[in-house]
């Protein structure tokens, strides 16, 4: 009997991060629903157009996160290699006029149909696992930062400015648990830190966003625009809320409000209070995974992990930073939350990773308790 049910124990995933990544989920459709109908309703003339595309790549999310979850961890790291390669593809595909699609200045699509698919979605997951690769192999420090600087500068070059900063910090995460020389991590962090002020203060656009956000009394009608709208949601919103469903800013006042802005919406419509759970919620998520991380079996799947979870995590401080003026507006999606296809089922396909991972850890626990 107890045989029976230490086996069940070792195939059982971390359930609390399961149901949470479900829940996060379902409530990231709601609130796209919500957020997106007065645009949907503007564009489409249907108040569900946004939700119902949401829901579709939600249910393939779904479906990759279950499949992932079977597959041991150790098959991502055969195929690391060629994923990488794919995603620098993509990269540099997305930069070509006529097949990358160029939307305010920016050129981040690649359109297939009626399909569109945005890489740097996909790199982040790709080089987090090339990464992981590199660590298991102890390779030399070069091999951990030449890959990050190309994909910075692809990235860079669209331009995604916050995206880059998502893709590093999670990489330069993993390098840092993988353990190579303090030294070289260090003169690394510091070369990255003069390089994002310098693309700040040599872009007019990124420049205008830093004094944005110094100076958010200033031009309330152009620059300061979005900001102070950002945070007239949060300030009608109070303690409780306006009520769902209830928010003015989405009707097309707050701008990107089923996108970038949404926790604006979120907050308006149910306050700080729900506000405060959301993020409660979100920092269950990020200690689960850094449990996984913590416990993982061997060094590529500690990588893996570390680096899936500063990805996430981090998307979600600069989103709700920028929101709430902690940080300059980055443009970076909300997890499970912002609408877009491309940013959901590549959450959820490296939330399925990790949950196998969790399998693992939970079979070396038993092993080592054995001894």
């Amino acid at each position: 009997m107890k045989k029976s049910k230490l086996k069940k124990q070792n195939n059982t995933a971390d359930r609390k991060l399961f149901i949470l990544t479900l829940v996060l989920t379902a409530l990231g459709l709601i609130a796209v629903a919500d957020a997106s109908s007065p645009a949907a309703l503007s564009n489409f003339s249907d108040r569900f157009y946004y939700v119902k595309q949401q829901a579709v790549w939600g249910a393939i999310g779904l479906g990759a996160l279950l499949v992932a979850s079977n597959i041991r961890y150790s098959f991502w790291e055969k195929i690391a290699t060629p994923l990488f390669v794919a995603s620098i593809l993509l990269l540099i595909l997305v930069l070509i006029p006529g097949v990358g699609i160029k939307v305010m200045g920016a050129r981040r699509w690649i359109v297939f149909g009626s399909i569109s698919i945005q890489p740097s979605e996909f790199v982040k997951l790709a080089l987090s696992l090339y990464i992981a690769k590199v660590a298991a192999s102890e390779k030399e420090s070069l091999s951990f930062f030449l890959p990050i600087v190309i994909v910075g500068g692809l990235i860079m070059l669209q331009p995604d400015l916050g995206t880059t900063l998502v893709v590093t910090a999670a990489a330069m995460a993993q390098v840092f648990v993988a353990g190579i020389s303090l030294l070289h991590f260090a003169g690394a962090l510091a070369t990255g830190a003069l390089a994002s002020f310098v693309l700040i203060m040599t872009s007019s656009y990124r420049r205008d966003r830093l004094m944005t956000f110094l100076q958010q009394s200033k031009d309330p009608l152009g620059k300061s625009y979005h900001i102070r709208q950002v945070l007239l949601a949060l300030g009608s919103g109070g303690l409780f809320g306006v009520g769902l469903g209830q928010s003015r800013q989405k009707f097309l006042f707050l701008p990107e409000a089923a996108t970038d802005s949404i926790f604006a919406v979120i907050a308006e419509e149910v306050g700080f209070i729900g506000g405060a759970i959301l993020i409660a919620l979100f920092l269950v998520f990020i200690f689960r995974g850094l449990k996984i991380a913590i416990n993982a079996p061997d060094k590529f799947s500690k990588v893996l992990a570390a680096g899936i979870v500063v990805w996430i995590g981090g998307q979600v401080f600069l989103n709700i930073g920028s929101m709430v003026a902690l940080v300059p507006l980055t443009g970076v999606p909300l997890p499970f939350f912002s609408y877009g296809g491309s940013a959901l089922t590549m959450t959820l396909l490296a939330t399925g990773i990790l949950l196998n991972i969790s399998k693992h850890e939970s079979k070396q626990k038993t092993r080592q308790r054995k001894r």
